[in-house]
């Protein structure tokens, strides 16, 4: 047999493979504790892509490190089409946060689809003297670092968010890290801490309850459940943006007519009433965008962080 019909013939043995893929059910590694807000929309799109796909999708919880674990398990995985990596913002920073990781973010993954984006909130104790985010910059530039902001966590999304916020502004704040979110919120609340940037899925309830004020969402666009709240850009720090997001990546080397198919099953996934209804609730917003968008959206983001964490010297532990 001539190399050319022996390599045609290989090409038709593998795309008869892939076409029967799945044939059994997939892991979608969660590098994220149970119960958060990664987790829960993991498993509401879980549900509706196993549905689609006729086989079991099943959410594999790694967490630690930073989402580091979870992701090294995929990294190392078998490149055959049944283990995802459903990561969130962390998959842009840790590469400038962990620069000495036995594996690699830009070379060990293939982007699949995006999933969702998670608006941030810029809130402040209700009981706060600042009602605008230009009242808060003028006090700060007045009286520097005299203003505290929370976070769940050095490094984490709250803290890069903080510091792009003053770093924007050129203005000196105290970063003050907590173990998790709610207790940030808590003491936020009770006025301990003075501002914090924290995803609408936590603080929004909080909000609603009167116990914080926001000031403006850290988002791209105003949202339709705060029409009257403005955003960061439009409070008057052009191009600010520091959302949360969603999105699954596979092993590099996993057969690209699997990464399409997962690509399109996902774009069908989030276009669903019943998925955009459960985002909904969970406070998030279906993201559209396959490989090529993720792939463009992940190399801006990493170059944002990378620039952030550098100039704050920002060290993990």
């Amino acid at each position: 047999m001539s190399k050319i019909l022996l390599a045609a013939a290989c090409l038709a043995a593998q795309t008869q493979v892939h076409a029967a893929w799945p044939d059994k059910p997939i892991k979608l590694v969660v590098p994220y504790s149970a119960g958060g807000a990664a987790d829960a929309l993991a498993r509401a799109v879980a549900t509706e892509l196993g549905l689609r796909l006729k086989q079991q999708v099943i959410i594999d919880n790694k967490p630690g490190a930073g989402g580091t674990i979870g992701a090294q398990s995929v990294a190392t995985a078998p490149a055959d089409g049944y283990t995802f990596l459903y990561d969130a913002t962390s998959f842009a920073v840790n590469p400038s946060l962990y620069p000495k990781l036995p594996f690699n973010y830009g070379k060990d993954f293939v982007p699949v689809s995006m999933v969702a984006r998670i608006p941030t909130l810029l809130v402040v104790p209700a009981s706060s003297p600042f009602k605008t985010v230009a009242d808060l910059v003028e006090y700060a530039k007045k009286n520097p670092a005299k203003l505290s902001y929370a976070s769940a966590g050095n490094g984490g999304a709250a803290h890069l968010s903080g510091e792009l916020f003053k770093q924007g502004y050129k203005i000196s704040l105290v970063h003050i890290p907590y173990r998790g979110g709610a207790p940030a919120l808590t003491d936020v609340a009770g006025g301990q801490v003075d501002m914090m940037f924290s995803a609408v899925t936590a603080s929004g309830p909080m909000v609603k309850a009167g116990r914080l004020r926001v000031l403006a969402t850290a988002f791209d666009k105003r949202l339709g459940s705060m029409p009257t709240v403005p955003t960061v850009a439009e409070a008057g720090l052009k191009g600010f943006s520091a959302y949360e997001w969603n999105a699954i990546f596979a092993p590099a080397g996993t057969p690209a007519d699997v990464v399409k198919r997962m690509d399109a099953e996902m774009r069908d996934v989030l276009a669903s009433p019943a998925m955009r209804e459960r985002f909904a609730t969970l406070g998030a917003l279906p993201a559209a965008g396959g490989a090529k968008e993720l792939g463009d959206f992940v190399s801006a983001e990493s170059a944002k962080w990378a620039t952030v964490i550098k100039t704050a010297q920002i060290k993990v532990d």
